[in-house]
């Protein structure tokens, strides 16, 4: 059965024609060739446009190899292309075309030619054409898959289909394994041989023990405060290294740049206005991240929080991590102010949605924490907590809404139930 990723597609048609080329961006094996090369080519014959108008060239193939000459490539797409009519131009691993830069220029140029690119890896990142494309490259980055597109080929039942997603995560490789040791190996083997080695070579690091020291610790802390000046004292207390507060800062970049941690800011609600560190950082696939640490730190509860941010993300929505301040008279009279965390503020054009990932509130006390810094939000912009626990989507007498991870993971339209 075929992964749909129905959202990939329809931001792919939204962009056909609009004189910019389409740079598809995402962290390995996340499925971007597929997309591009089966799923949108598909949809681009069920329009009945020709197969001749459909120019793809994948880069990686041997029997590609003399397309990897700039030249030879720009000579065999204009032998393609022979009438006025719209023709489509996909070319997968663009990195493997020596002076890239120039090709797709030239290629903009041709006013009947719609152009589609990928390529990740060691020698190749969104920024970098997206900075050579300023103002002509438009990004569709893809995610791994969420845990709706996973339940869509998932032989089972939601509850086991969860407590396999949170373990080996949505690279779409791994749904069709039919072993945990299959799912494991694959996982733990992607990220040594392929997302390490990349980052490795791109940047000619010599010290890469430091920087699987660092993937280790940013792994074991996904959902906590930190920043890089917290990281030096790790090392330096637990690891006992004297790595430097700048090369710490580098590689945490080197990581974001290549899909694999992304950052979520601290925003003021009150003060509107970005706070700065310490942040949060989240893995883009929970999968790699539990591989990363041998699957021995299993938390449900940090990995839940994990998974909502990153479908709010795939939803398009920008996520910071919110704080409000709540003040009080304590025993003698006097005003103390507490910052209380919100742990996800979405934002998407004029929406804006406050969301706490609460995984259970067993007790009225659990809950009552949970609540807190929501009710000293008072915008009107709809607040939500996201427990694991299957129940009824209800809102309570605070105007707060709850409802559970597999409502908010699999419903369309989710945060407006």
């Amino acid at each position: 059965m075929e992964i749909k990723r129905e959202k990939y597609l329809n931001d792919l048609i939204n962009r056909m024609h609009n004189g910019m080329i389409k740079i598809v961006t995402g962290i390995r094996r996340s499925g971007k060739s597929y997309l591009l090369f089966h799923i949108f080519k598909n949809y681009l014959l069920e329009q009945d446009i020709s197969e001749s108008h459909i120019i793809t060239i994948e880069l990686d193939q041997r029997k590609n190899k003399k397309y990897r000459d700039p030249d030879a490539i720009l000579d065999y797409i204009e032998s393609l292309i022979t009438d006025q009519g719209q023709y489509y131009i996909m070319l997968d691993e663009v990195q493997m075309l020596a002076e890239f830069e120039e090709v797709l220029n030239t290629l903009l140029h041709i006013s009947n030619a719609d152009i589609y690119v990928t390529g990740s890896n060691s020698k190749f990142l969104s920024k970098d054409v997206i900075t050579e494309f300023r103002g002509r490259g438009d990004e569709i980055h893809i995610f791994p898959l969420t845990f709706k597109e996973f339940m869509q080929v998932y032989d089972g039942d939601m509850y086991h289909g969860w407590a396999e997603y949170v373990v080996y995560g949505g690279l779409p490789l791994t749904v069709t394994m039919k072993t945990e040791e299959q799912k494991i190996q694959y996982l733990t083997k992607l990220f040594e041989e392929t997302y390490l080695k990349d980052i490795i070579d791109r940047h000619h690091i010599d010290k890469t023990q430091e920087l699987e020291d660092l993937i280790n610790i940013l792994a074991s802390a996904i959902g906590s405060l930190t920043n890089a000046p917290k990281i030096e004292a790790t090392f330096k207390s637990v690891i006992k290294s004297d790595i430097s507060l700048n090369t710490i800062r580098q590689y945490m970049e080197y990581l974001e740049d290549a899909f694999i941690i992304s950052k979520a800011n601290r925003y003021n609600v009150k003060g509107r206005k970005y706070i700065g560190t310490p942040l949060k950082y989240y893995f883009e696939d929970v999968g790699l991240r539990n591989a990363r640490l041998g699957f021995r730190q299993i938390e449900e509860t940090h990995l839940m929080e994990n998974i909502v941010y990153n479908e709010l993300r795939s939803r398009g929505y920008t996520v910071d991590v919110g704080v409000v301040e709540k003040r009080s008279l304590n025993t003698e009279g006097k005003t103390e102010r507490t910052q209380l965390e919100i742990d996800f503020i979405a934002n998407l054009g004029s929406r804006r949605y406050y969301i706490q990932s609460a995984f259970s509130m067993p007790t009225q006390e659990k809950k009552k924490q949970e609540k807190a810094s929501l009710i000293n939000v008072k915008d009107s912009f709809k607040k939500i907590i996201i427990v694991k626990d299957v129940v009824n989507v209800t809102r309570d007498e605070d105007g707060i809404t709850i409802m559970s991870i597999y409502d908010f993971l699999l419903k369309e339209n989710s945060l407006e139930l």
